[in-house]
């Protein structure tokens, strides 16, 4: 007994050595970088100091109107800090050349790039990411993203995106993770480690930028760029939490973002930029502006180039992308006394801390092997992932007497104006990929499928009926090419096509420049010509598969009433085509859940799950009573509410149980819930968790996400789902911002999506 105490002691102090040498060591390793960085800060100049803040474009690829010039010569001058839009290890080494050989100081150049859902090698868009509910799968295509971009030169990727947005008439949903807080914010840490790694300055990681800080999701009226008005309580308990998992995650930096926050845009915003995120949350990395946002100062009325750079610069800005009002201003403003040199000194020190911790005062060319690019780049494992991330996306809204899986066999009509167009199907936000060499899923059903099926195709109509329109929705090489005949005609071509096939796949929607950053949308519902193609599929009689591309929740009433199958395929990235066609024919079980809810109409956004109560709420199970809150015209419901997603099987639960049904703080709970496969098919099944406080010293939603599990079960398996429940979990922010769990009643709602749940009771004493 006495010998098994003495061991059980030593490896406690073991421990506590342990950690102490561990501590020492990372201490050690920052005075190390400290040391360093003081060194180089006392030899440099203002001009110098000001040179690092300057983040300038290649020119590859931009996502702005203004341009960068005379780069070279800037770099030569030690008048840049950064570049971004600018690949190759080619290309790179020579631009880093030019700063560690040719500049006093031999300070080298960090270089980012917009890498936001896989690099060469392109996954689904983010919010078709999210809707895997896969935080293992969503860190894999990170992981994967930062190999291969490492891999071409770059060292800094602007992504993740973590806004919240319950507007999908902003095009920038399409970007994020949906309308969900706690989903959000998981996503946002898979995003960072994946990018990140465990050790920024190995080869292949890369620092990740989150973005855009902050609220820029919930832009009024869903018009890109525009005002945010927004009471603090929302802002900590809805908006802001995503940011700040990102943060704790060790994001190396933020990006600001372009909304005004109650009258305070962010990139001149203290108190966002230096008592929230410094003060309040910690943050130790450098803060970036968005393309041109410090100009964009003057347009929403902050002052002239000179004083809108010195409002950001002590706001708590350390970079500024591409407007270069820091380069051509602040010292003229340090001379003036409008800006401290030890603020520029202090910004300074950021940037070159995230170079040091990338290791590239070690190596500058530690990102310019050209073996890696041409070996991890596009291998075949990460085509074969981004084919199964692909096929996890996908959500079924709808598969009336099991239209699909389909049969490998007979004849096919594939109809549209997305049958044929591989160059939309990476999605928005994919700069890097190879779009003339992108199958489409015409091509993808050929290759998948062989001489088994017989496929006749035919564009069907039009993307848009308004040429102007279409030209504006398929920017950026995503042109699909126009058919001048009457629509009428092009139409009939497709409907004598149908007649003569078994089934008919509809391959329509939006085009992938439809959503996007300033692709902000009034009409939600598919464009009038593609509607009616598939009122005149319909009428053939023959099968209908709607296979839905779109980079945001929209408006299928029509489509959800008349058509038998519909499948959102969102955009997929590179391997889009295979993985339609992978689970069009049942090889893959779909198993993705929406992020963001459906509406029946736009006159109903925003709409989300967690809202609150009113004190005049509608009673459960009625579609109008009056002095209630609702329309007159349409019920309060969604058309496809948050998580919502079908399978080829079925899914029942039962058995909700609590170990105790109540507990205090320090203590927890666990709830259980039994999920069968009541199916012919194995399947996975997204099990969602949602809480609501009965009780609160403010207002709270009727449910908010605390939990959910990705299961697999085969044809007719039973599987028992815990959840473990402690007061953690029933935190917010009160009206003092405080954050705590306040004691009371809650419901604990145990189901396959935010609607149909079960419900049980317990208290937090």
């Amino acid at each position: 007994m006495k010998a098994t105490y003495l061991l059980i002691l030593g490896i406690f102090f073991s421990s506590l050595s342990l950690k102490a040498q561990q501590k020492k060591s990372v201490s050690a390793a920052d005075q190390k970088m400290n040391t360093f960085i003081n060194g180089l800060l006392s030899k440099m100049t203002l001009d110098e100091k000001i040179g690092q803040l300057n983040l300038l474009t290649g020119g590859e690829a931009t996502t702005g109107s203004v341009m960068s010039m005379d780069v070279e010569n800037k770099i030569k001058k030690g008048q840049v800090g950064g570049m971004f839009s600018f690949t190759t290890p080619q290309k790179i080494r020579k631009a880093q050349e030019i700063a560690v050989t040719q500049t006093r100081l031999k300070i080298p150049i960090i270089f980012g790039q917009d890498v936001i859902h896989g690099y060469k090698t392109t996954f689904p868009i983010p919010l078709a990411l999210s809707s895997t509910w896969d935080m293992s799968l969503v860190e894999k295509t990170a992981r994967i993203a930062a190999i291969e971009a490492t891999a071409d030169g770059i060292n800094w990727t602007f992504s993740p995106m973590v806004d919240i947005s319950r507007d999908p008439r902003w095009g920038r949903i399409s970007e994020g993770s949906g309308e969900d807080t706690y989903l959000g914010s998981q996503i946002a840490r898979a995003m960072v480690r994946g990018y990140q790694g465990d050790d920024l300055s190995k080869y292949n990681t890369m620092m990740a930028c989150v973005k855009h800080f902050a609220l820029y999701g919930a832009a009024e009226g869903g018009r890109d760029y525009n005002t945010t008005d927004m009471s603090l309580d929302r802002m900590y308990n809805e908006y802001l939490p995503p940011y700040k998992a990102a943060v704790d995650a060790g994001a190396g930096s933020i990006m600001t973002s372009f909304n005004d926050i109650n009258g305070i845009p962010a990139t001149a915003n203290k108190w966002l930029m230096t008592d929230l995120l410094r003060r309040q949350w910690g943050f130790k990395g450098f803060v970036v502006t968005d393309y041109t946002a410090v100009n964009e100062l003057v347009d929403h009325g902050l002052g002239d180039l000179q004083a809108v750079s010195a409002l950001s610069l002590n706001a708590g800005v350390e970079m500024d992308m591409v407007g270069e009002g820091f380069l051509t201003t602040l010292k003229k403003s340090v001379q003036e006394g409008k800006v401290k040199e030890q603020q520029i000194t202090n910004a300074c020190r950021l940037i070159l801390e995230a170079k040091y911790k990338l290791g590239l005062f070690e190596d500058p060319f530690r990102y310019c092997n050209e073996e890696r690019a041409k070996t991890e780049i596009l291998k075949p494992e990460h085509l074969q992932f981004a084919r199964e991330a692909a096929t996890q996306s996908f959500v079924l809204l709808k598969n009336a007497n099991q239209t699909l899986p389909l049969k490998k066999t007979g004849t096919i009509a594939l109809i549209g104006p997305l049958a044929n167009s591989g160059p939309n199907m990476p999605g928005t936000w994919s700069v890097n990929s190879d779009l003339a060499n992108t199958a489409s899923l015409l091509d993808g059903m050929k290759a998948t499928l062989g001489a088994n099926v017989k496929i006749l195709h035919s564009l069907g109509s039009n993307l848009i009926a308004d040429a102007e329109y279409q030209k504006r929705a398929t920017m950026f090489g995503r042109d699909i090419p126009r058919d001048s005949r009457p629509e009428e005609d092009i139409i009939r071509e497709a409907v004598d096509i149908a007649k003569k096939s078994d089934v008919v796949v509809a391959a329509l929607g939006e085009s992938s420049e439809m959503s996007g950053e300033s692709s902000s949308r009034t009409n939600l519902e598919i464009p009038d010509v593609q509607k009616s193609l598939l009122q005149a599929l319909l009428k053939t009689g023959k099968p209908v598969v709607l296979v839905l591309f779109t980079g945001r929740p929209l408006v299928l009433n029509w489509e959800n009433e008349n058509v038998p199958a519909i499948l959102n395929v969102w955009f997929g990235g590179t391997e889009t085509a295979k993985a339609i066609t992978d689970v069009l024919f049942g090889d893959i079980n779909p198993s993705g859940k929406l992020t963001a809810t459906f509406p029946q109409n736009v006159g109903q956004i925003p709409l989300y799950y967690a809202h609150k109560n009113t004190g005049r709420p509608l009673p459960d199970g009625k579609w109008f009573s009056k002095f209630r809150s609702n329309y007159l015209d349409v019920s309060n419901e969604p058309l496809y509410p948050f998580g919502y997603g079908l399978s080829y099987t079925t899914f029942a639960y039962s058995d909700l149980k609590l170990s105790k049904s109540s507990f205090k703080p320090g203590e927890s709970i666990t709830a259980s819930i039994i999920v069968t496969n009541t199916g012919q098919l194995a399947g996975k099944e997204v099990v969602q968790l949602y809480i609501r406080d009965l009780a609160g010293s403010s207002t709270r939603p009727v449910k908010e996400l605390k939990g959910f599990q990705k299961i697999s079960l085969a044809a007719g398996e039973s599987k028992t789902v815990t959840f473990k429940i402690s007061a953690e979990d029933l935190k917010f922010y009160n009206s003092e911002l405080k954050f705590i769990a306040e004691p009371g009643d809650f419901n604990l709602f145990i189901g396959a999506n935010s609607k149909d749940v079960s419900t049980i009771k317990f208290t937090l004493r």
